[in-house]
């Protein structure tokens, strides 16, 4: 439209003598109301088409999660997160915006609409309630992904990472999900570089170091097979859960003796915000003030959260990690 402006321009620069001052006027007139239109016009399409053609353009988009590959035919802008680390990493993405509803156990980010929905004991006519166009769990306790399903309601099934892998898998799936596909993109960037950086700025004299993660005070732990467990191993660290007499499934419970008779460096206490561990209480335990990591004062006071879920803040996890290493 643009382009057509100086045609018309010099197809009329021959007849203005011809014209009456009134009618070069109007028609002046009409010329500048037509090119005020359409810029107008051509701002609109390109601030509204310029957002929703771009979001419309990705859908529907069909993505492979645990239930299996989901079409999901238009941006959701109604999402219910039945998992915390879902949660995270869909405001993480940029798509908080959408987020009608999360369950109660998903505490950060401080702006997350947490409801009174359960992750742990879900009811597909509560999620219901909430009108969502797409329900993010990570566990299909008493059948609700299939109950939601048949209820037309489009469900992705993300269990617990593995891997570093598969949390970005995760976050980038999301972003196809959601119409974010850039910004998750960035967050995997972002959160690779952080780890990364992590690992690179601590001596590889730390290697063999021995660590304990502790997931309780019951001193549940958490083993190299596990996703926790791949963070240490990034590090080069011993995983004294490695050796417990019973793997059970990598989450051990170890005992008093064990822990003492391992003498771990480092201590990570991911047990701070549930049960109120801290340096302090882990020295007065019994016999525990002979380990290294107390008489060192390496003992790692880990946000709950941050050490246990596989989202973006993993990052954070190895950050920790690299600061309690370099001393």
């Amino acid at each position: 439209m643009i382009g057509s402006h100086p045609r018309a321009a010099r197809s009329t620069s021959g007849a203005r003598r011809r014209l009456s001052p009134a009618a070069l006027l109007a028609l002046l007139t009409a010329l500048l109301l037509a090119l005020t239109a359409c810029g107008d016009d051509a701002d609109d399409d390109g601030g509204s088409a310029g957002g929703s053609s771009a979001e419309s353009s990705e859908f529907p988009v069909t993505v492979s999660a645990d239930n299996g590959e989901v079409t999901i035919e238009e941006r959701p802008e109604a999402i219910v997160a039945l998992s915390a680390t879902a949660t995270e990493m869909l405001f993480a993405i940029g798509a908080g915006d959408q987020v009608e509803a999360v369950d109660d156990n998903s505490n950060y980010p401080a702006e997350a609409p947490t409801s009174d929905l359960s992750a742990f004991t879900p009811n597909a006519e509560a999620v219901v309630g909430y009108e969502p166009d797409l329900v993010v769990l990570s566990d299909d306790i008493n059948g609700i992904v299939g109950s939601l399903e048949s209820l037309d309601v489009p469900v992705l099934l993300l269990g617990a990472a593995e891997t570093l892998d598969d949390t970005y898998e995760q976050i980038e799936l999301l972003g196809a999900a959601t119409g974010h596909t850039d910004e998750a993109a960035e967050v995997v960037d972002d959160t690779r570089e952080r780890i990364d950086a992590a690992v690179a700025s601590v001596s590889t004299d730390v290697e063999g170091q021995r660590v304990f993660h502790e997931l309780g005070p019951e001193l549940y732990s958490a083993d190299s097979s596990t996703y926790i467990g791949t963070i240490y191993s990034l590090f080069g660290l011993e995983n004294i859960a490695d050796g417990a007499p019973d793997p059970s499934g990598g989450y051990p419970q170890l005992s008093a003796e064990f822990v003492v008779e391992q003498a771990p460096d480092i201590i990570v206490l991911a047990d701070t915000k549930c049960c109120g561990e801290s340096a302090a209480t882990v020295a007065q335990r019994p016999a525990f003030a002979t380990i290294p990591a107390v008489v060192e004062g390496r003992i790692v006071e880990a946000d709950d959260d941050v050490v246990s879920r596989w989202g973006p803040r993993v990052a954070d996890f190895a950050e920790l990690v690299a600061e309690v290493l370099q001393g």
